[in-house]
Parts: C-alpha cells; sequence; structure tokens
C-alpha cells in the first residue's frame, strides 16, 4: 500500500539517483518532511504529519490505514521515534521488546500489532490480528517472524486468534463467549444452510454488520437460511454492532437463559 511518503533509501531503491532526489525537491514533485524523508503532492496527510514529527505512523493508526478492523476508541494518532527522529517520548507508542527498525513511514502490520498489543485492549487486538489474518492473508508464523522480539503478551494473545474469523464483532463475540467457558465453533458449516459465524451446540450465533446484512438480497437470504435452519433443529440468534459493542450484558444473558435450560443441546 503506497502511502505518498518515502526514506532516500526508499527511494533509491526505486530507481530515483540522489540528483534526482535534490531536483525533484526543488522542482516540488517532492517535499521534503525531515531530513531523509519525502512526501509527495497526494501523501497520506497523517503520515505526512507523523514523519514530519520525528517518527513513523504506528500501532492503531497503522493498522487503521492497511484497511483492518479496529474496535472504537482509538482516535488519537498512534507514532512511534526512528532512530534519526526527535519524537518526544510522551507522543510514542513503546511497545513490547525491542521494536524493529523503521523502515517505511508507516510501520508493517506485525510491526504495528506489536506496538498495539501494549495500546490495545485483548480482545480487541485479537480481532485486529484476526482481520490481518482473514483479510491480509497474514499467518502467525510469518507475523512472529517479523514482530522480532515477540513478548509473553503478544504469544498469548496469538494463540486465541482464528484465522476463519469473518468479522471484528465475530472475533470479539468468540473471545468473550470462550472466556465465560463456551465451547463455540467458528464459521461451521450446517447442511442446508451453509456457513454460520459461530456455535454453541445447536444455538447459531450470527454477528451481522450494516455492509453486510442490509441489502435486500442480504435480507432475504437471512431470513432463508434462519428458516431452513428452525426446520432443521437448530436455533438462530443475530447479534449486532450495537449489541456486541455496547450491549454485550443484555447478549450474554440471552445466551445464558438458552444454554443453562439445555435448549441448545442436540436431541
Amino acid at each position: 500500500m503506497d502511502f505518498g511518503v518515502y526514506s532516500t533509501k526508499e527511494l533509491l531503491q526505486h530507481g530515483l539517483s540522489t540528483w534526482q532526489i535534490r531536483r525533484h525537491a526543488q522542482t516540488g514533485l517532492l517535499t521534503g518532511l525531515r531530513r531523509g524523508w519525502y512526501a509527495t503532492a497526494t501523501a497520506d496527510p497523517d503520515v505526512v504529519a507523523a514523519v514530519r514529527t520525528g517518527g513513523v505512523l504506528a500501532c492503531v493508526s497503522a493498522l487503521r490505514k492497511h484497511r483492518l478492523w479496529v474496535a472504537p476508541g482509538y482516535q488519537q494518532v498512534h507514532m512511534r521515534p526512528t532512530r534519526d527522529g526527535e519524537l518526544k517520548s510522551a507522543r510514542a507508542c513503546v511497545g513490547f521488546g525491542r521494536p524493529p527498525t523503521a523502515l517505511t513511514a508507516v510501520d508493517p502490520i506485525p510491526v504495528a500489532l506489536l506496538s498495539a498489543a501494549r495500546c490495545m485492549s485483548g480482545e480487541h487486538w485479537i480481532a485486529t490480528c484476526d482481520s490481518a489474518m482473514n483479510n491480509a492473508g497474514m499467518t502467525v508464523p510469518q507475523m512472529v517472524s517479523e514482530m522480532g522480539d515477540c513478548a509473553h503478551r503478544v504469544s498469548a494473545l496469538l494463540q486465541r486468534c482464528d484465522p476463519d474469523a469473518q468479522s471484528g464483532t465475530e472475533s470479539i463475540t468468540r473471545v468473550r463467549l470462550r472466556a465465560e467457558g463456551f465451547a463455540v465453533v467458528v464459521q461451521p458449516r450446517v447442511a442446508g444452510v451453509g456457513r454460520t459465524d459461530l456455535r454453541i451446540g445447536r444455538l447459531i450465533i450470527e454477528c451481522d454488520s450494516i455492509s453486510h446484512h442490509t441489502s435486500l438480497e442480504s435480507y432475504q437470504n437471512d431470513r432463508r437460511r434462519d428458516r431452513r435452519a428452525l426446520v432443521d433443529g437448530w436455533l438462530t440468534m443475530r447479534v449486532t454492532y450495537d449489541d456486541v459493542m455496547y450491549g454485550w450484558e443484555g447478549v450474554l444473558a440471552d445466551i445464558r437463559a438458552i444454554t443453562r435450560a439445555d435448549r441448545h443441546r442436540r436431541r
């Protein structure tokens, strides 16, 4: 992903000579942000601000730029210093272990996750990591390799991630239910219904998002699936983004009402 901000080393790797870099800076094709860093006219303003301040875009902010799912509540711009930068420590994200050398203006996903493990809650971090695996095609070994010095907390969180998760709310629902002792199956296939989000016994839990469940086609398909599931003896519970993020106690109470009565048991 190109954010329009490059180090001198990157520009040289892209085929520009030192003379051409200076020439582009003089003519305005490139703007010098600080020593060794340049921006194009269409560069991302958040990335420009981070580099100009003395660091690179990192942590939660970098993960969002990589278009991964990030929970609400992390609006502050997250940065970390480079070796030649002068980013004040009060504005810097300090992850676990020794951070890798900053090579790009926006930290790659594994490096950003390493920093975010300190800034994000555990369940939010897991949801974003699930997104990295499901949407960006990353694997746990690949991420560990690029993270470098991986702390125990990060290793423990990675063990709770699942590449099959299809959304952040699904990830958070899974993590919370397993923490409550429920045996949760992720993305199970149900005959006549197809792939579903989560399952506890014969209770199907669908985590609905506005982007994927409000079109007429999706609306009709969801009702058809629910009808088919009910005919075959399955229970379906649909929860929304707001249910998971802001009304979880009610969701959990409803699930417990079903499981305490053993209504989720196969018969």
